[in-house]
């Protein structure tokens, strides 16, 4: 798929590129609930919930999260286990602390008002900062996320490894070099869009592109090519056996160390350290959770007693929606609730 006659590289005619860019955006872009405001609060919440996790995740606990915390203040004031509870299920759950933190800090010494004011807070990295800064301060500063990546080094057709530190400089500076600094925020959320709606990872829809005339990749058949990645880790597979204790109303958790490495302060079921070797055990669920390269398959066993291990408590179902529950604790119990009597296969 080639564009016919010679290409216009993005960069060097970047005042049509981005008529060409932001004429597409405003037409076809999507219904997002954080785009019916350029409130700093909102517009930072959902970029911090955005960080590598998908849109459509993301909705639910948005909206969830504006409903329980609707300010900074009162994000500021909260327990920081109702913050947790609040974004259990969502993943890499540092986000969630540093988010308080930040609040705590914002409510403390006032607005941010310039991006490094922004980058200063707990949480922030450079993406994020000059996202919230070009969508809520209108400052020009080009975000430069995997989707940006994506979009600059096909419209470049730049076939440096993605990650390494130069090439990673040279797209920032291509983006920031094309960002209309008049709608910073509106050509910042462009981009991503085109990232990911149109220029996809595997099947790019070349034939759709607004910008597709400036793509020096199109041009060249190497779209499909771009950009290049260092190969995956190879993924790990992690038996992981859990026991599911109930009597009359309640549920028996274990809470993690406030000292452990990671997820500390949350509450899950208790582990086997291998499959029961007693048939009278009952597997009522099975599924798979992947952590970054490790797949966990979970299996879920139901004992023939509601006598517990040491080290948790008994805790009042009615309680567990104020808990900060694991992610895979909260599957366990929706899939075992869902289907309590049947054999669920890992």
């Amino acid at each position: 798929m080639r564009c016919s006659g010679l290409p216009e590289p993005a960069a060097s005619k970047p005042v049509a590129f981005r008529r060409a860019l932001l004429g597409w955006y405003e037409a076809v872009r999507r219904d997002l609930p954080w785009r019916e405001s350029t409130d700093f609060y909102t517009v930072w919440i959902s970029e911090i919930m955005l960080q590598q996790t998908r849109v459509e995740a993301v909705i639910p606990y948005y909206q969830r999260f504006l409903e329980r915390f609707p300010d900074l203040a009162a994000l500021a004031a909260a327990p920081e286990q109702d913050v947790l509870a609040a974004w259990s299920g969502l993943g890499y759950y540092s986000r969630a602390r540093n988010l308080q933190r930040a609040a705590k800090q914002v409510v403390a010494e006032g607005m941010p008002a310039t991006h490094e004011e922004i980058l200063r807070l707990p949480g922030i990295g450079v993406y994020t900062a000059a996202a919230v800064a070009s969508i809520s301060l209108n400052l020009p500063y080009a975000a430069v996320d995997g989707n940006v990546i994506r979009v600059v080094s096909r419209l470049t057709n730049d076939a440096s490894e993605s990650s390494a530190p130069a090439a990673r400089r040279r797209f920032a500076e291509t983006a920031q070099l094309l960002l209309d600094a008049r709608r910073p925020g509106d050509f910042n959320q462009a981009m991503m869009e085109l990232g990911a709606t149109i220029c996809k990872p595997a099947n790019p829809l070349c034939g759709e592109c607004p910008v597709a005339r400036f793509c020096a990749a199109r041009e060249a058949g190497t779209e499909r090519e771009l950009p290049v990645k260092l190969r995956k880790q190879q993924t790990r597979e992690v038996p992981l056996h859990l026991l599911l204790l109930r009597r009359e109303g309640e549920l028996f958790l274990i809470q993690r160390q406030s000292a452990a490495r990671r997820l500390a302060d949350f509450w899950e079921l208790p582990e086997l350290p291998a499959a029961p070797s007693t048939r009278r055990h009952r597997l009522v669920a099975g599924f798979s959770h992947q952590i970054v390269n490790d797949r966990f398959r979970v299996s879920v066993w139901e004992p023939p007693s509601d006598a517990p291990p040491e080290g948790g408590r008994w805790v009042p179902e009615a309680e567990l929606a104020t808990l900060p529950l694991t992610t895979i604790t909260r599957k366990a119990l929706s899939l075992s609730q869902r289907n309590p009597q049947s054999v669920v296969p890992v």
